[in-house]
């Protein structure tokens, strides 16, 4: 006789059969229950609040652009590239509120009022979290457990026990000021979108799991030499910026960056200088001054400055820009593609009815995702950048030939026309040497085209590669590490980074052996030609975009100078009459400058030519605030680069040179900077 047996049973006896065949599925299915098992009272893990924070959402990218704006020290590795607990990310809060309230008791003025809102907001949000940060003081105060009963209590406790930012502060921003022009919401800033982030949460890093495979040019400072020997400097002017965003990536995020990284040129021409506007028909004017050396007294400090013509909305020719998007795989994290599309819609709220913008793709295979469109559709515009995806390998020799061919079929005669590719720089596929690439940029730019590079992303970014191809192309370099730097360089600076009033810029100076012994150009090493290059119109150089200012330093030991920097020793030239010179012809002259350039439209260079005098630097001569600023950033970037040409360089220097030279620093950039080098003095001490 046999007897049913029940479902249930029969449930059982399958699962005890499972665990014997297959004990290791047993085991993992027992510890997932134990895990996952939520008793009957509680809500699905479903609807529990997510744990971590990801860098694409509106409060880590508030948090992250005033870490930033204000030097905030971050406790927390990797912030801004990588998702956080809700924990640290409250760590980072305090201590951008504690560096917040550190300000605004030395100034005011230094937190904007849109900032401090902004820091309020986040306090309330994460209240709960605040309140678990145990200061040393909340431990001498209490040493008992914090009990909220709900979470305005512990908003209350947490109010009690720190110290909160002023409500207002008193700060007058009169309207339609560039002050209150650079006032970024960032709470209403477009949400990052990134494909595949929704409802995920990324796995917590592992140390040693990800390779480093930035790559950098190597440079080799620029040495002394006798003007006996060797008394001409040629050189074309740079006016890229990118070195200094990507230093100050470094620094953020709490390490020194790699010496190479550092092009000090780059570190003076991200910051704008109070030179006069040219006169005339000339696009720049051209300023020098001389000072001592701060880093070493004994030698002088020569400044070569350039200001270029600023130009008037209305004013600006129209412009033919494609851009040139990689959506390779290497281009999925969220301070990459994500950043690149809101990057470029602050450039599309800039565009006008004449302008014309197309949309080019590239990845495993190039493609054209929006042709010529007027800058007036400006929502058709948005759309087909809302809808770039990553993914797949990286062809970008094909991507910058069709984003070429797009260009020259909407080529403006008497216009801009201009391709801007916005890229980590990884090619790997495809017209990828770097010589192929180079001719290919060249050739199009002889036909009026010209390129803009925009890099951006961290642990595979291709610097070298970037700063070649913007030289190449006529254009220049920035790299964008926040929307705040997608602000300033599409927006603040959009006609210097944009429209070029003198291209293949060139600069020649020649020393005079009776008043210089030796002399060396700080920075620009990739930037050096042959002195014959200077009158070869064929040789390509720099160009200045409308508004931009350029600023070369020499550092020069005067003749009968006993220097400790030790010169190149050559022989005695048997042919040559030595200590020969043309004292009287030059008088009192330190050094001639040379400058070449050309019109945009034009083939032929003009020439502007320009002496220093010797003023045997006077006691009672104060240098200029753009003197003293452009020898700080120079004087820090020969620290962050232990140049052996440093001398007695330090960042106590810079710090000197840098407050007396911060001038009126309406854009608060040079501000920015100081709180860099405190950071970096930081790192120093720490180590």
């Amino acid at each position: 006789m046999s007897y049913p047996i029940p479902s249930k049973m029969w449930q059982r006896v399958n699962i005890v059969i499972l665990f014997l065949l297959i004990p290791s599925v047993g085991i993992a299915v027992l510890r997932q229950s134990a895990t996952v098992a939520i008793p009957a009272n509680q809500t699905p893990a479903s609807s529990t609040p997510k744990t971590s924070i990801l860098p694409n959402h509106p409060d880590y990218q508030a948090l992250q652009a005033l870490v930033q704006q204000y030097s905030c020290v971050v406790p927390v590795q990797n912030f801004g590239t990588l998702p956080v607990t809700r924990t640290e990310f409250a760590t980072v809060l305090n201590a951008c509120v504690n560096r917040s309230n550190e300000l605004i008791a030395t100034d005011p003025k230094i937190v904007t009022p849109a900032d401090i809102k902004i820091l309020q907001r986040l306090q309330s949000e994460f209240a709960p979290e605040l309140a678990t940060l145990k200061s040393p003081i909340d431990e001498l105060e209490a040493r008992r457990p914090i009990t909220p009963t709900t979470r305005e209590r512990t908003q209350a406790e947490f109010t009690r026990k720190t110290q909160p930012l002023p409500t207002a502060l008193p700060l007058s921003i009169p309207s339609g000021s560039s002050m209150q022009d650079q006032v970024v919401n960032r709470a209403n800033m477009p949400k990052l979108q990134t494909r595949g982030s929704i409802g995920r949460v990324a796995p917590e890093p592992q140390i040693g799991s990800r390779f480093n495979t930035e790559n950098y040019n190597r440079i080799e400072d620029n040495p002394f030499h006798r003007v006996s020997n060797d008394p001409l400097s040629t050189f074309s002017i740079d006016v890229d910026t990118a070195s200094y965003s990507n230093v100050r990536r470094f620094i953020t995020q709490g390490e020194l960056p790699p010496k190479d990284a550092v092009r000090i040129e780059e570190l003076i021409n991200y910051f704008t200088y109070n030179y006069p506007q040219p006169k005339g028909e000339r696009p720049f004017s051209v300023t020098t001054e001389v000072a001592a050396a701060p880093w070493n007294p004994q030698h002088k400090l020569v400044q070569v400055g350039l200001q270029g013509k600023r130009l008037e909305s209305e004013t600006l020719p129209p412009s033919n820009l494609v851009f040139l998007i990689d959506v390779s795989g290497s281009m999925d994290d969220p301070n990459k593609l994500p950043l690149v599309q809101q990057s470029l819609k602050l450039l599309v709220n800039k565009l006008r009815p004449e302008d014309r913008v197309s949309l080019v793709v590239y990845a495993g295979n190039a493609g054209l995702v929006l042709p010529a469109t007027p800058g007036n559709q400006k929502s058709t515009i948005l759309a087909a950048i809302d809808r770039l995806e990553a993914g797949g390998s990286t062809a970008g020799g094909q991507g910058i030939e069709l984003a070429y061919k797009i260009a020259k079929q909407s080529f403006l005669k008497s216009g801009n026309n201009r391709v801007i590719l916005a890229t980590d720089g990884d090619f790997n596929v495809g017209v990828s040497s770097d010589g192929d690439l180079t001719r290919l940029i060249e050739q199009k730019r002889d036909q009026g085209i010209f390129l803009t590079v925009l890099g951006f992303g961290t642990g595979n970014y291709k610097d070298g590669k970037m700063e070649q191809l913007a030289d190449k192309g006529n254009g220049n370099y920035a790299y964008i590490d926040t929307l705040l730097e997608a602000k300033k360089v599409l927006v603040n600076d959009l006609r210097g980074t944009l429209f070029t009033i003198a291209k293949d810029v060139k600069i020649q100076v020649e020393f005079n052996p009776a008043k210089v012994q030796a002399y060396r150009l700080i920075g620009y090493e990739n930037r050096l030609l042959q002195n014959q290059d200077f009158n070869d119109d064929k040789k390509d150089a720099g160009d200045i975009g409308a508004g931009h200012s350029v600023t070369a330093l020499y550092e020069i030991i005067p003749t009968g100078t006993k220097s400790d920097v030790k010169l190149p020793e050559i022989d005695p030239l048997r042919y040559q009459r030595s200590g020969e010179t043309v004292s009287d012809a030059a008088g009192n002259e330190l050094m001639q400058v040379k400058l070449r350039y050309k019109l945009p439209q034009d083939s032929t260079s003009q020439l502007i030519t320009q002496t220093i005098q010797d003023d045997d630097l006077r006691t009672d001569q104060i240098p200029s605030t753009n003197l003293r600023f452009a020898a700080a950033v120079a004087t820090f970037g020969m620290v962050l680069r232990d140049s052996e040409y440093k001398g007695d360089a330090s960042y106590d220097l810079v710090m000197k040179l840098a407050s007396q030279g911060k001038g009126e620093d309406q854009e608060g950039y040079r501000g920015e900077f100081i709180r860099l080098v405190e950071q970096s003095r930081g790192l120093i001490t720490r180590k």
